[in-house]
């Protein structure tokens, strides 16, 4: 039975990060095309390059279209939806916020299942849960939210450290997903409702001659 919800967690993920590709379009203006281009590359490209990069050949969308299929019956209906929130902005966030947690857990997890050791598990959670974002972000014209001040990859990096350290230590599969979803998503939401980020790097005068050689 929990193998049904896992799996319905996943299709949950893919059809957040797709609908927040398509806001993106719709904050761009873009036509229909753009809306199915931005919502399938933030749905699916995260995982696509997790997939490549553990060899899982082919991707996941190739073995079942219906994932890509998805995306674009998502991106569609964004295209016709899409005027309804008052705040397009705030909708992207928070719905950005639960994908990337979901994709942070089931990332990490698949990569477990192809034998990834734990470390490459972490950093796969990670990949899939920000990559489909940074190309959303390219393609839309707008700054990779990894590279904003708020803290977003170290949410994806804390959910899916958690669920590979609850799993490894034999923990449920269910509580270690439940487990990494709940830390990913917390730091997230309270990144975004108290401004938090880490600390930036500042600049310092330059040295002057007689500093350099005295």
């Amino acid at each position: 039975m929990f193998d049904t919800f896992a799996a319905l967690l996943d299709w949950f993920g893919i059809v957040v990060f797709a609908t927040t590709g398509a806001l993106v379009a719709s904050r761009k203006q873009m036509d229909l095309v753009g809306f199915v281009l931005l919502g399938t590359a933030t749905g699916i490209g995260g995982g696509t390059i997790r997939d490549t990069l553990i060899n899982a050949l082919p991707v996941f969308w190739v073995r079942e279209p219906a994932y890509l299929v998805t995306c674009v019956l998502v991106s569609c209906a964004t295209f016709f939806l899409a005027h309804i929130p008052q705040s397009r902005l705030k909708v992207l966030l928070w719905c950005d916020a639960v994908g990337m947690a979901l994709f942070a857990v089931t990332g990490a997890e698949k990569a477990l299942l192809a034998d990834a050791g734990p470390i490459v598990a972490v950093a796969m959670g990670v990949v899939t849960a920000t990559f489909g974002g940074i190309v959303r972000d390219i393609l839309g014209g707008e700054s990779p939210v990894i590279l904003s001040r708020e803290i977003y990859v170290s949410a994806a990096l804390g959910g899916a450290a958690i669920f590979v350290a609850l799993a490894m230590a034999g923990v449920p599969r269910e509580c270690a997903l439940a487990g990494g979803f709940l830390v990913g998503l917390a730091i997230r939401a309270a990144a975004l409702r108290w401004d938090w980020s880490l600390p930036r790097y500042r600049s310092r005068p330059g040295r002057t001659r007689e500093e350099i050689d005295p």
